[in-house]
């Protein structure tokens, strides 16, 4: 899997070097877990993709459709393309945050 962190500031959200930590925790099913140490407390966004072939590459079909599992956090919704940093931002505290990812497979 590959788990990334971006932060609050504006263009950054799903940019090429847009990221503030990145994670490639192993898959297991039910659930996988990663941890992030966070600068400060605030608002943050996090990406995930299941990387099946482990080419550390988000996977598409001819046309642009996933070919591999994603999620965001808040579950932001994908119908019509990827969603706004504010659709998946989410409010980290001082002290542990937890929050959980649905990953979707097309």
């Amino acid at each position: 899997m590959a788990v990334t962190l971006y932060p609050d500031i504006p263009g950054r959200f799903l940019a090429p070097k847009g990221k503030l930590a990145r994670a490639r925790p192993a898959a297991t099913a039910p659930t996988s877990t990663t941890c992030f140490w966070l600068p400060a407390a605030g608002g943050y966004a996090v990406a995930v993709y299941h990387d099946a072939n482990g080419d550390r590459d988000f996977n598409r079909t001819l046309v642009g459709l996933p070919i591999e599992g994603y999620g965001f956090s808040n579950d932001a919704p994908t119908r019509t393309g990827l969603p706004a940093f504010k659709q998946a931002r989410f409010q980290a505290a001082s002290s542990d945050t937890v929050i959980r990812i649905r990953i979707r497979y097309p």
